[in-house]
């Protein structure tokens, strides 16, 4: 094979997405995730006004997210070093405050292996069951992977009512 050939034959390559507590620099990617999810990951499911108001709802700044990794254990996923997807947990609650995934990495298990890390991390702290209040878009997903419904609520962001529901799951030692 000549060098020309080599350099022509494609090279399979796969991302490796790395998880990982937050830390302070992942803040800017998280202000991009979070608003590019809900514009443009949750278009089938919300208008454009209402993703307008839940995008404005958090500001578009990576501070507001790092003071949120302080009130907030954070999870990462991270590709090339930069962050593609967080989740945030409250430990002593027992709920998952958010969960958001770049919107062209969606449904590749990113979203879902957050929250595998975060239901070891609330197993470990003697917890037995963890709750979500979850979008329309992740309301489908997660009744999927077997939490409960518990209904719908109604959430007033900039005067727009987004629909979302509370679901809850029990945590167990071994997955099935």
């Amino acid at each position: 094979m000549t060098n020309t050939e080599e350099q022509l034959t494609p090279v399979p390559t796969r991302a490796r997405i790395i998880y990982r507590a937050a830390l302070a620099r992942d803040a800017a990617d998280q202000a991009e995730v979070f608003y590019h999810a809900v514009m443009q990951g949750a278009a089938a499911h919300y208008t454009l006004d209402e993703r307008r108001a839940w995008a404005n709802a958090l500001p578009r700044e990576g501070s507001a997210w790092a003071v949120r990794q302080a009130l907030y254990t954070t999870l990462v996923a991270t590709c090339d070093g930069r962050c593609v997807g967080f989740l945030e947990v409250d430990l002593d609650a027992g709920r998952i405050e958010t969960l958001y995934v770049w919107p062209s990495l969606a449904g590749r298990g990113i979203g879902t292996t957050l929250l595998v890390h975060a239901e070891r991390m609330l197993l470990e702290q003697g917890l037995g069951r963890v709750e979500i209040e979850a979008s329309s878009m992740l309301y489908e997903r997660l009744t999927r992977r077997g939490w409960e419904n518990h209904g719908e609520q109604w959430v007033e962001r900039s005067g727009e009512s987004l629909k979302r529901y509370r679901l809850s799951k029990a945590l167990n030692a071994v997955e099935t």
